[in-house]
Protein backbone atom coordinates (compact mmCIF):
# COMPACT_ATOMS: atom_id res chain seq x y z
CA UNK A 1 0.00 0.00 0.00
CA UNK A 2 1.04 3.25 -1.21
CA UNK A 3 2.11 6.03 1.87
CA UNK A 4 -0.64 8.01 0.79
CA UNK A 5 -3.32 5.15 1.00
CA UNK A 6 -1.21 4.50 4.21
CA UNK A 7 -2.24 7.85 5.40
CA UNK A 8 -6.19 7.57 5.00
CA UNK A 9 -6.37 9.14 1.28
CA UNK A 10 -9.77 8.79 0.01
CA UNK A 11 -10.99 9.64 -3.71
CA UNK A 12 -13.26 12.33 -2.61
CA UNK A 13 -10.24 14.19 -0.97
CA UNK A 14 -9.60 18.19 -2.31
CA UNK A 15 -6.16 19.70 -2.27
CA UNK A 16 -5.68 20.55 0.75
CA UNK A 17 -6.93 17.11 3.00
CA UNK A 18 -4.90 15.64 0.22
CA UNK A 19 -1.90 17.86 1.26
CA UNK A 20 -2.73 16.93 4.81
CA UNK A 21 -2.89 13.51 4.48
CA UNK A 22 0.30 13.25 2.68
CA UNK A 23 1.75 15.42 5.21
CA UNK A 24 1.07 13.16 7.92
CA UNK A 25 2.52 10.88 5.99
CA UNK A 26 5.83 12.27 5.21
CA UNK A 27 4.54 12.56 1.45
CA UNK A 28 4.90 16.20 -0.37
CA UNK A 29 2.00 17.83 -2.51
CA UNK A 30 2.24 19.91 -5.70
CA UNK A 31 -1.39 20.63 -6.39
CA UNK A 32 -0.81 18.73 -9.42
CA UNK A 33 -4.18 16.30 -9.99
CA UNK A 34 -3.18 13.60 -12.44
CA UNK A 35 -3.13 15.81 -16.27
CA UNK A 36 -4.41 18.71 -14.52
CA UNK A 37 -1.57 20.29 -13.29
CA UNK A 38 -1.48 23.53 -11.22
CA UNK A 39 -1.47 26.63 -13.22
CA UNK A 40 0.14 29.55 -11.77
CA UNK A 41 -0.66 33.40 -13.28
CA UNK A 42 1.38 34.51 -15.95
CA UNK A 43 2.61 37.69 -13.62
CA UNK A 44 4.19 34.24 -11.49
CA UNK A 45 5.58 32.24 -14.44
CA UNK A 46 6.74 35.06 -16.42
CA UNK A 47 10.15 37.50 -16.25
CA UNK A 48 10.17 41.03 -17.06
CA UNK A 49 13.31 41.02 -19.01
CA UNK A 50 11.89 38.07 -20.95
CA UNK A 51 10.40 37.68 -24.34
CA UNK A 52 9.14 34.92 -26.44
CA UNK A 53 10.40 37.18 -29.93
CA UNK A 54 13.71 38.96 -31.08
CA UNK A 55 13.50 42.29 -31.73
CA UNK A 56 15.75 44.86 -33.05
CA UNK A 57 17.60 47.26 -30.49
CA UNK A 58 15.31 50.81 -31.19
CA UNK A 59 16.71 53.78 -32.14
CA UNK A 60 14.67 56.72 -29.91
CA UNK A 61 14.14 59.89 -30.64
CA UNK A 62 14.91 62.13 -27.73
CA UNK A 63 11.70 63.82 -26.27
CA UNK A 64 9.40 61.61 -28.44
CA UNK A 65 7.01 61.50 -25.76
CA UNK A 66 7.11 65.03 -24.56
CA UNK A 67 8.16 64.60 -20.93
CA UNK A 68 5.62 61.49 -20.70
CA UNK A 69 8.51 58.67 -20.63
CA UNK A 70 7.39 56.12 -17.95
CA UNK A 71 9.44 56.51 -14.42
CA UNK A 72 9.72 52.96 -14.38
CA UNK A 73 9.35 49.31 -15.66
CA UNK A 74 5.81 47.82 -16.46
CA UNK A 75 6.77 44.88 -14.98
CA UNK A 76 4.49 42.53 -17.65
CA UNK A 77 5.69 38.90 -17.42
CA UNK A 78 7.86 38.01 -20.38
CA UNK A 79 7.45 34.21 -21.84
CA UNK A 80 8.40 32.27 -24.49
CA UNK A 81 6.23 30.55 -26.97
CA UNK A 82 5.89 27.13 -25.62
CA UNK A 83 5.56 28.38 -22.31
CA UNK A 84 2.73 31.03 -23.29
CA UNK A 85 1.03 28.41 -25.57
CA UNK A 86 0.79 25.72 -22.67
CA UNK A 87 -0.55 28.31 -20.26
CA UNK A 88 -3.72 28.72 -22.51
CA UNK A 89 -4.00 25.25 -22.96
CA UNK A 90 -4.03 24.39 -19.62
CA UNK A 91 -6.28 27.24 -18.44
CA UNK A 92 -8.43 26.13 -21.29
CA UNK A 93 -8.75 22.70 -19.51
CA UNK A 94 -10.09 23.79 -16.18
CA UNK A 95 -13.06 25.42 -18.27
CA UNK A 96 -16.58 24.08 -18.95
CA UNK A 97 -17.72 24.30 -22.64
CA UNK A 98 -21.05 23.45 -25.06
CA UNK A 99 -18.44 21.21 -26.95
CA UNK A 100 -17.72 19.22 -23.69
CA UNK A 101 -21.31 18.88 -22.78
CA UNK A 102 -24.66 19.34 -22.01
CA UNK A 103 -24.67 23.15 -20.30
CA UNK A 104 -28.11 23.56 -18.37
CA UNK A 105 -27.75 26.97 -17.72
CA UNK A 106 -31.74 28.03 -17.62
CA UNK A 107 -33.37 31.39 -19.22
CA UNK A 108 -29.31 30.99 -21.04
CA UNK A 109 -29.67 28.62 -24.28
CA UNK A 110 -26.53 27.30 -24.63
CA UNK A 111 -26.78 25.97 -27.68
CA UNK A 112 -24.59 24.03 -30.11
CA UNK A 113 -22.70 26.47 -32.30
CA UNK A 114 -22.14 24.86 -36.20
CA UNK A 115 -18.79 25.21 -37.12
CA UNK A 116 -19.84 26.58 -40.32
CA UNK A 117 -21.03 29.60 -38.84
CA UNK A 118 -17.89 30.25 -37.54
CA UNK A 119 -15.99 29.67 -41.52
CA UNK A 120 -19.23 31.92 -42.60
CA UNK A 121 -17.88 34.68 -39.72
CA UNK A 122 -14.48 34.54 -40.91
CA UNK A 123 -14.93 35.08 -44.82
CA UNK A 124 -12.95 38.37 -45.73
CA UNK A 125 -15.56 41.02 -46.27
CA UNK A 126 -16.95 39.58 -43.20
CA UNK A 127 -14.25 39.27 -40.37
CA UNK A 128 -11.84 42.18 -41.90
CA UNK A 129 -14.14 45.37 -42.38
CA UNK A 130 -13.81 48.57 -40.38
CA UNK A 131 -17.11 50.22 -39.54
CA UNK A 132 -15.63 53.43 -41.03
CA UNK A 133 -15.22 51.95 -44.57
CA UNK A 134 -16.81 53.97 -47.70
CA UNK A 135 -20.61 52.16 -48.00
CA UNK A 136 -19.60 51.40 -51.39
CA UNK A 137 -17.55 49.21 -49.86
CA UNK A 138 -19.51 47.00 -47.71
CA UNK A 139 -22.30 46.23 -49.91
CA UNK A 140 -22.08 42.97 -49.08
CA UNK A 141 -22.46 43.46 -44.65
CA UNK A 142 -25.12 45.95 -45.35
CA UNK A 143 -27.15 43.43 -47.50
CA UNK A 144 -26.33 40.96 -44.90
CA UNK A 145 -27.78 43.06 -42.29
CA UNK A 146 -30.58 43.83 -44.57
CA UNK A 147 -31.42 40.31 -44.87
CA UNK A 148 -30.84 39.73 -41.11
CA UNK A 149 -34.06 42.12 -40.27
CA UNK A 150 -36.19 40.75 -43.09
CA UNK A 151 -35.72 37.25 -41.17
CA UNK A 152 -36.29 38.79 -37.86
CA UNK A 153 -39.09 40.84 -39.09
CA UNK A 154 -40.66 37.52 -40.48
CA UNK A 155 -40.26 35.32 -37.73
CA UNK A 156 -41.98 37.65 -35.26
CA UNK A 157 -44.27 39.29 -37.02
CA UNK A 158 -42.95 42.72 -36.00
CA UNK A 159 -42.92 45.86 -38.60
CA UNK A 160 -39.47 47.10 -37.62
CA UNK A 161 -36.26 46.31 -36.01
CA UNK A 162 -33.74 48.03 -34.02
CA UNK A 163 -30.05 46.01 -35.01
CA UNK A 164 -27.53 48.24 -33.04
CA UNK A 165 -28.61 46.93 -29.61
CA UNK A 166 -25.80 44.80 -28.77
CA UNK A 167 -27.00 42.60 -26.18
CA UNK A 168 -30.49 41.72 -23.54
CA UNK A 169 -30.07 44.44 -21.65
CA UNK A 170 -29.28 47.01 -24.53
CA UNK A 171 -32.12 45.48 -25.81
CA UNK A 172 -34.46 46.06 -23.25
CA UNK A 173 -33.17 49.65 -23.43
CA UNK A 174 -33.71 50.48 -26.64
CA UNK A 175 -37.25 49.11 -25.90
CA UNK A 176 -37.85 50.93 -23.67
CA UNK A 177 -36.50 54.14 -24.74
CA UNK A 178 -38.40 54.03 -27.75
CA UNK A 179 -41.71 53.65 -25.89
CA UNK A 180 -40.34 56.96 -23.87
CA UNK A 181 -39.74 58.68 -27.02
CA UNK A 182 -44.23 58.05 -28.45
CA UNK A 183 -45.28 58.68 -24.91
CA UNK A 184 -43.16 61.93 -25.64
CA UNK A 185 -43.99 62.48 -28.82
CA UNK A 186 -47.89 62.04 -27.73
CA UNK A 187 -47.73 64.60 -24.52
CA UNK A 188 -48.04 61.75 -22.23
CA UNK A 189 -46.41 62.32 -18.95
CA UNK A 190 -46.28 58.39 -17.96
CA UNK A 191 -44.06 57.14 -14.56
CA UNK A 192 -44.75 53.65 -14.32
CA UNK A 193 -43.45 50.70 -15.91
CA UNK A 194 -45.06 47.37 -14.38
CA UNK A 195 -43.08 44.04 -14.02
CA UNK A 196 -44.37 40.75 -13.18
CA UNK A 197 -42.46 38.26 -10.87
CA UNK A 198 -41.75 36.10 -13.11
CA UNK A 199 -40.17 38.16 -15.33
CA UNK A 200 -36.27 38.12 -15.79
CA UNK A 201 -34.45 40.09 -13.39
CA UNK A 202 -32.75 42.95 -16.00
CA UNK A 203 -36.57 44.05 -16.45
CA UNK A 204 -37.09 46.12 -13.69
CA UNK A 205 -33.43 47.57 -13.65
CA UNK A 206 -33.67 48.77 -16.96
CA UNK A 207 -36.86 50.09 -16.23
CA UNK A 208 -35.56 51.79 -13.31
CA UNK A 209 -32.15 53.28 -15.33
CA UNK A 210 -34.30 54.82 -17.72
CA UNK A 211 -36.03 56.62 -14.40
CA UNK A 212 -39.56 54.86 -14.05
CA UNK A 213 -40.72 53.81 -11.26
CA UNK A 214 -41.29 50.03 -10.96
CA UNK A 215 -43.65 48.36 -9.77
CA UNK A 216 -44.39 44.38 -9.37
CA UNK A 217 -47.18 42.37 -10.59
CA UNK A 218 -47.65 39.07 -8.72
CA UNK A 219 -47.69 35.67 -10.20
CA UNK A 220 -50.67 32.88 -9.72
CA UNK A 221 -50.70 29.66 -8.18
CA UNK A 222 -49.13 28.13 -11.18
CA UNK A 223 -46.35 30.94 -12.27
CA UNK A 224 -48.49 33.19 -14.19
CA UNK A 225 -48.82 36.45 -14.51
CA UNK A 226 -51.81 37.31 -12.34
CA UNK A 227 -54.39 39.17 -14.94
CA UNK A 228 -57.17 40.47 -12.72
CA UNK A 229 -54.06 42.21 -10.45
CA UNK A 230 -52.52 43.60 -13.93
CA UNK A 231 -55.39 44.95 -14.98
CA UNK A 232 -56.67 46.39 -11.77
CA UNK A 233 -53.05 48.60 -11.71
CA UNK A 234 -53.54 49.80 -15.15
CA UNK A 235 -54.09 53.94 -15.46
CA UNK A 236 -52.80 56.68 -16.60
CA UNK A 237 -49.38 56.51 -15.04
CA UNK A 238 -48.51 53.41 -16.41
CA UNK A 239 -45.94 53.81 -19.66
CA UNK A 240 -45.89 49.85 -20.18
CA UNK A 241 -45.95 46.13 -19.27
CA UNK A 242 -42.14 44.25 -19.08
CA UNK A 243 -43.13 41.03 -19.59
CA UNK A 244 -40.91 37.63 -20.34
CA UNK A 245 -42.82 35.11 -22.65
CA UNK A 246 -41.95 32.13 -21.82
CA UNK A 247 -41.77 33.10 -18.83
CA UNK A 248 -38.75 32.27 -16.30
CA UNK A 249 -40.90 29.42 -14.46
CA UNK A 250 -40.57 27.84 -17.74
CA UNK A 251 -44.40 28.53 -19.15
CA UNK A 252 -45.94 30.01 -21.39
CA UNK A 253 -48.00 33.05 -20.85
CA UNK A 254 -51.53 32.07 -22.19
CA UNK A 255 -53.17 35.61 -21.27
CA UNK A 256 -50.58 37.16 -23.43
CA UNK A 257 -53.35 38.43 -26.08
CA UNK A 258 -55.72 39.79 -22.97
CA UNK A 259 -52.77 41.53 -21.46
CA UNK A 260 -51.71 43.46 -24.43
CA UNK A 261 -55.08 44.08 -25.10
CA UNK A 262 -55.44 45.65 -21.78
CA UNK A 263 -52.10 47.55 -21.40
CA UNK A 264 -52.76 48.99 -25.20
CA UNK A 265 -56.74 50.13 -24.15
CA UNK A 266 -54.61 51.84 -21.05
CA UNK A 267 -52.71 53.65 -23.45
CA UNK A 268 -49.48 51.50 -22.70
CA UNK A 269 -47.19 49.62 -24.27
CA UNK A 270 -46.00 46.08 -24.26
CA UNK A 271 -42.40 45.02 -24.02
CA UNK A 272 -41.58 41.15 -24.23
CA UNK A 273 -38.35 39.80 -23.27
CA UNK A 274 -37.62 37.41 -26.14
CA UNK A 275 -34.57 35.85 -24.02
CA UNK A 276 -36.73 32.93 -24.41
CA UNK A 277 -37.73 33.05 -27.89
CA UNK A 278 -35.62 29.78 -28.72
CA UNK A 279 -38.97 28.15 -27.38
CA UNK A 280 -41.43 29.56 -29.87
CA UNK A 281 -39.46 30.42 -33.03
CA UNK A 282 -41.00 29.23 -35.88
CA UNK A 283 -44.42 28.79 -33.68
CA UNK A 284 -45.57 31.92 -32.29
CA UNK A 285 -45.28 35.22 -34.00
CA UNK A 286 -45.11 37.88 -30.89
CA UNK A 287 -46.42 40.22 -32.89
CA UNK A 288 -49.55 38.20 -33.07
CA UNK A 289 -49.58 38.26 -29.16
CA UNK A 290 -50.01 42.54 -29.06
CA UNK A 291 -46.45 42.85 -28.55
CA UNK A 292 -45.25 46.09 -29.34
CA UNK A 293 -41.26 45.83 -28.83
CA UNK A 294 -39.01 42.94 -27.99
CA UNK A 295 -35.73 41.93 -28.56
CA UNK A 296 -33.97 38.95 -29.69
CA UNK A 297 -30.93 37.61 -28.50
CA UNK A 298 -28.94 36.36 -31.76
CA UNK A 299 -26.26 34.71 -28.96
CA UNK A 300 -28.94 32.37 -27.85
CA UNK A 301 -32.18 31.78 -30.17
CA UNK A 302 -29.82 31.34 -33.09
CA UNK A 303 -26.79 29.81 -31.56
CA UNK A 304 -23.56 32.06 -31.44
CA UNK A 305 -22.13 31.04 -27.63
CA UNK A 306 -22.28 33.83 -25.42
CA UNK A 307 -20.34 33.07 -22.18
CA UNK A 308 -17.49 34.99 -20.60
CA UNK A 309 -19.26 38.41 -21.35
CA UNK A 310 -19.54 38.28 -24.90
CA UNK A 311 -19.96 38.46 -28.03
CA UNK A 312 -23.32 39.73 -27.42
CA UNK A 313 -26.68 40.62 -30.23
CA UNK A 314 -30.23 42.25 -29.28
CA UNK A 315 -31.84 43.31 -32.21
CA UNK A 316 -35.15 44.82 -30.82
CA UNK A 317 -37.97 44.18 -32.97
CA UNK A 318 -40.55 46.92 -33.08
CA UNK A 319 -44.47 47.13 -33.46
CA UNK A 320 -46.11 49.58 -36.30
CA UNK A 321 -46.71 52.10 -33.10
CA UNK A 322 -43.22 52.23 -32.04
CA UNK A 323 -41.61 51.72 -35.47
CA UNK A 324 -41.13 55.60 -36.02
CA UNK A 325 -39.24 55.98 -32.79
CA UNK A 326 -36.22 53.14 -33.72
CA UNK A 327 -32.39 54.26 -33.02
CA UNK A 328 -30.08 54.98 -35.76
CA UNK A 329 -28.38 53.70 -37.72
CA UNK A 330 -30.30 51.74 -40.00
CA UNK A 331 -30.34 50.14 -43.37
CA UNK A 332 -32.24 50.50 -46.42
CA UNK A 333 -32.43 48.99 -49.94
CA UNK A 334 -32.63 51.17 -52.32
CA UNK A 335 -32.50 48.81 -56.02
CA UNK A 336 -29.69 46.70 -55.35
CA UNK A 337 -27.70 48.99 -53.36
CA UNK A 338 -28.08 49.61 -49.95
CA UNK A 339 -27.03 52.48 -47.80
CA UNK A 340 -26.64 53.38 -43.95
CA UNK A 341 -28.44 55.74 -42.55
CA UNK A 342 -27.30 57.81 -39.97
CA UNK A 343 -29.27 61.53 -40.60
CA UNK A 344 -32.15 61.74 -37.77
CA UNK A 345 -34.03 63.55 -40.57
CA UNK A 346 -33.85 60.81 -42.56
CA UNK A 347 -37.16 59.35 -43.87
CA UNK A 348 -40.64 59.90 -42.60
CA UNK A 349 -40.91 56.56 -41.37
CA UNK A 350 -38.00 57.32 -38.59
CA UNK A 351 -38.84 60.48 -37.82
CA UNK A 352 -39.73 60.47 -34.25
CA UNK A 353 -36.14 58.57 -33.34
CA UNK A 354 -34.93 59.11 -30.18
CA UNK A 355 -31.00 58.75 -31.39
CA UNK A 356 -28.14 56.90 -31.53
CA UNK A 357 -27.59 54.02 -29.04
CA UNK A 358 -24.00 53.29 -30.14
CA UNK A 359 -21.21 54.33 -32.69
CA UNK A 360 -21.34 52.07 -35.10
CA UNK A 361 -24.13 49.60 -36.43
CA UNK A 362 -23.59 45.96 -34.96
CA UNK A 363 -21.86 43.31 -34.30
CA UNK A 364 -21.08 42.29 -37.59
CA UNK A 365 -19.58 38.75 -36.57
CA UNK A 366 -22.77 38.07 -34.60
CA UNK A 367 -24.99 39.36 -37.97
CA UNK A 368 -23.06 36.78 -40.00
CA UNK A 369 -23.13 33.79 -37.63
CA UNK A 370 -27.12 34.32 -37.08
CA UNK A 371 -28.23 34.54 -40.38
CA UNK A 372 -26.03 31.39 -41.32
CA UNK A 373 -27.83 29.71 -38.76
CA UNK A 374 -31.60 30.60 -39.93
CA UNK A 375 -30.88 29.82 -43.94
CA UNK A 376 -28.99 26.74 -42.50
CA UNK A 377 -32.34 25.82 -40.97
CA UNK A 378 -34.92 27.53 -43.14
CA UNK A 379 -38.52 28.48 -41.50
CA UNK A 380 -39.36 24.78 -40.79
CA UNK A 381 -36.10 23.74 -39.13
CA UNK A 382 -36.20 26.41 -36.86
CA UNK A 383 -40.13 25.41 -36.08
CA UNK A 384 -38.16 22.07 -35.34
CA UNK A 385 -35.89 23.85 -33.24
CA UNK A 386 -38.55 25.39 -30.53
CA UNK A 387 -40.33 21.67 -31.04
CA UNK A 388 -37.33 19.78 -30.44
CA UNK A 389 -36.22 22.46 -27.40
CA UNK A 390 -39.64 21.95 -25.56
CA UNK A 391 -39.63 18.24 -25.73
CA UNK A 392 -35.87 17.64 -24.62
CA UNK A 393 -37.08 20.46 -21.25
CA UNK A 394 -40.40 18.11 -20.53
CA UNK A 395 -38.30 15.23 -21.05
CA UNK A 396 -36.13 16.51 -18.27
CA UNK A 397 -39.05 17.69 -16.14
CA UNK A 398 -41.22 14.40 -16.18
CA UNK A 399 -37.90 11.88 -15.73
CA UNK A 400 -36.97 14.13 -12.45
CA UNK A 401 -40.34 15.11 -10.90
CA UNK A 402 -39.95 12.08 -8.57
CA UNK A 403 -36.82 12.75 -7.07
CA UNK A 404 -37.02 16.43 -6.93
CA UNK A 405 -40.06 19.05 -6.15
CA UNK A 406 -41.26 20.45 -9.38
CA UNK A 407 -42.96 23.60 -8.12
CA UNK A 408 -45.58 24.06 -11.60
CA UNK A 409 -45.54 20.26 -13.06
CA UNK A 410 -48.44 19.77 -11.47
CA UNK A 411 -50.02 22.38 -14.18
CA UNK A 412 -49.08 20.87 -17.02
CA UNK A 413 -45.87 20.50 -19.62
CA UNK A 414 -43.46 23.22 -19.38
CA UNK A 415 -41.38 24.85 -22.40
CA UNK A 416 -38.19 25.03 -22.57
CA UNK A 417 -36.36 25.02 -19.67
CA UNK A 418 -37.63 22.86 -16.46
CA UNK A 419 -38.06 24.24 -12.78
CA UNK A 420 -36.79 22.26 -9.06
CA UNK A 421 -36.77 23.30 -5.67
CA UNK A 422 -34.75 21.75 -3.23
CA UNK A 423 -37.88 21.71 -0.68
CA UNK A 424 -37.68 17.88 0.17
CA UNK A 425 -33.72 18.01 0.75
CA UNK A 426 -32.50 16.93 4.30
CA UNK A 427 -32.21 19.74 6.67
CA UNK A 428 -29.42 21.63 6.20
CA UNK A 429 -29.03 20.61 2.69
CA UNK A 430 -29.93 23.20 -0.26
CA UNK A 431 -29.71 24.13 -3.97
CA UNK A 432 -26.04 25.00 -3.42
CA UNK A 433 -25.37 21.89 -2.71
CA UNK A 434 -26.60 19.74 -5.45
CA UNK A 435 -24.89 22.10 -8.06
CA UNK A 436 -21.73 22.46 -6.38
CA UNK A 437 -21.95 18.18 -6.45
CA UNK A 438 -22.66 18.39 -10.06
CA UNK A 439 -19.53 19.72 -11.10
CA UNK A 440 -17.87 16.57 -9.72
CA UNK A 441 -20.54 14.77 -12.21
CA UNK A 442 -18.45 16.58 -15.00
CA UNK A 443 -21.59 19.23 -15.91
CA UNK A 444 -21.65 23.08 -14.98
CA UNK A 445 -24.15 23.52 -12.90
CA UNK A 446 -27.56 24.78 -13.70
CA UNK A 447 -29.41 28.15 -13.21
CA UNK A 448 -29.56 28.06 -9.08
CA UNK A 449 -31.94 30.39 -6.85
CA UNK A 450 -33.36 31.99 -9.92
CA UNK A 451 -36.77 32.69 -10.42
CA UNK A 452 -36.71 34.38 -7.14
CA UNK A 453 -40.68 33.03 -6.49
CA UNK A 454 -39.40 29.51 -5.77
CA UNK A 455 -37.36 28.55 -2.96
CA UNK A 456 -34.19 27.17 -4.10
CA UNK A 457 -35.14 27.29 -7.35
CA UNK A 458 -33.24 25.12 -10.22
CA UNK A 459 -33.41 26.10 -13.56
CA UNK A 460 -32.46 23.51 -15.97
CA UNK A 461 -32.85 24.08 -20.28
CA UNK A 462 -31.36 21.46 -22.30
CA UNK A 463 -31.67 23.29 -25.93
CA UNK A 464 -32.43 20.97 -28.97
CA UNK A 465 -29.44 19.80 -30.07
CA UNK A 466 -28.91 17.22 -27.18
CA UNK A 467 -29.58 13.48 -27.79
CA UNK A 468 -31.38 11.07 -25.39
CA UNK A 469 -28.65 9.46 -24.99
CA UNK A 470 -26.93 13.27 -23.48
CA UNK A 471 -30.03 13.73 -21.20
CA UNK A 472 -30.63 10.54 -19.74
CA UNK A 473 -26.50 10.51 -19.05
CA UNK A 474 -27.50 14.21 -17.31
CA UNK A 475 -30.67 12.86 -15.48
CA UNK A 476 -29.13 9.59 -14.05
CA UNK A 477 -25.96 12.50 -12.23
CA UNK A 478 -29.12 14.71 -11.24
CA UNK A 479 -31.19 11.51 -9.66
CA UNK A 480 -27.79 10.32 -7.64
CA UNK A 481 -27.44 14.01 -6.92
CA UNK A 482 -30.61 14.26 -5.13
CA UNK A 483 -30.74 10.95 -3.36
CA UNK A 484 -28.19 12.22 -1.36
CA UNK A 485 -29.00 15.57 -0.78
CA UNK A 486 -32.30 13.73 0.59
CA UNK A 487 -30.27 11.20 2.57
CA UNK A 488 -28.14 14.17 3.77
CA UNK A 489 -24.63 12.95 2.46
CA UNK A 490 -22.09 15.18 4.72
CA UNK A 491 -19.86 14.94 1.47
CA UNK A 492 -22.10 17.02 -0.47
CA UNK A 493 -21.63 19.69 1.36
CA UNK A 494 -18.12 19.95 0.94
CA UNK A 495 -18.37 19.51 -3.23
CA UNK A 496 -16.78 19.58 -5.38
CA UNK A 497 -13.72 17.51 -4.75
CA UNK A 498 -12.64 17.09 -8.39
CA UNK A 499 -12.63 20.74 -9.73
CA UNK A 500 -9.36 22.44 -10.08
CA UNK A 501 -10.68 24.60 -7.19
CA UNK A 502 -12.87 23.56 -4.08
CA UNK A 503 -15.95 25.21 -3.01
CA UNK A 504 -15.31 29.09 -2.33
CA UNK A 505 -16.61 31.24 0.31
CA UNK A 506 -19.38 32.99 -2.23
CA UNK A 507 -20.07 35.52 0.68
CA UNK A 508 -16.53 37.06 0.98
CA UNK A 509 -15.98 36.62 -2.66
CA UNK A 510 -18.69 39.18 -3.54
CA UNK A 511 -18.01 41.21 -0.06
CA UNK A 512 -14.41 41.51 -0.65
CA UNK A 513 -13.29 40.23 -4.08
CA UNK A 514 -9.32 39.93 -4.88
CA UNK A 515 -9.39 41.63 -8.52
CA UNK A 516 -5.81 42.14 -8.89
CA UNK A 517 -2.79 40.30 -8.60
CA UNK A 518 -0.05 41.38 -6.30
CA UNK A 519 3.57 40.47 -5.62
CA UNK A 520 4.13 38.00 -2.27
CA UNK A 521 5.74 40.86 -0.64
CA UNK A 522 3.48 43.29 -1.58
CA UNK A 523 0.36 41.39 -0.55
CA UNK A 524 1.58 40.83 2.62
CA UNK A 525 2.72 44.09 3.44
CA UNK A 526 -0.83 45.12 2.01
CA UNK A 527 -2.52 42.39 4.85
Amino acid sequence: MSAINQSGWRPEMGPAEMGQAGHDAGATFTGNRALMLEEPLLFEIGRPDASGVDLPETVLMENRLGGMMRAAQVDLPGLSEPETVRHYTRLSRQNYAIDLGLFPLGSCTMKHNPRLNEKMARLPGFADIHPLQPVQSVQGALGLIHELAEWLKTLTGMAAVAMSPKAGAHGELCGLLAIRAAHDAAGSDRSVILVPESAHGTNPATAAFCGYKVENIPATAEGRVDLAALVSRLGPDVAGVMITNPNTCGLFERDMKKISDAVHAAGGYVYCDGANFNAIVGRVRPGDLGIDAMHINLHKTFSTPHGGGGPGSGPVVLSAALAPYAPLPFVERHGDRYELVEEETAGEHHAGTFGRMVAFHGQMGMFTRALTYILSHGADGLRQVAEDAVLNANYLLRSLDDVLVAPFGATGPCMHEALFSDDNFAEGFSTLDLAKGLIDEGYHPMTVYFPLVVHGAMLMEPTETESKAALDQFIGAIRSLAVRAKAGDPLLKSAPHFAPRRRLDETQAARKPVLIWQPPLVAEAAE
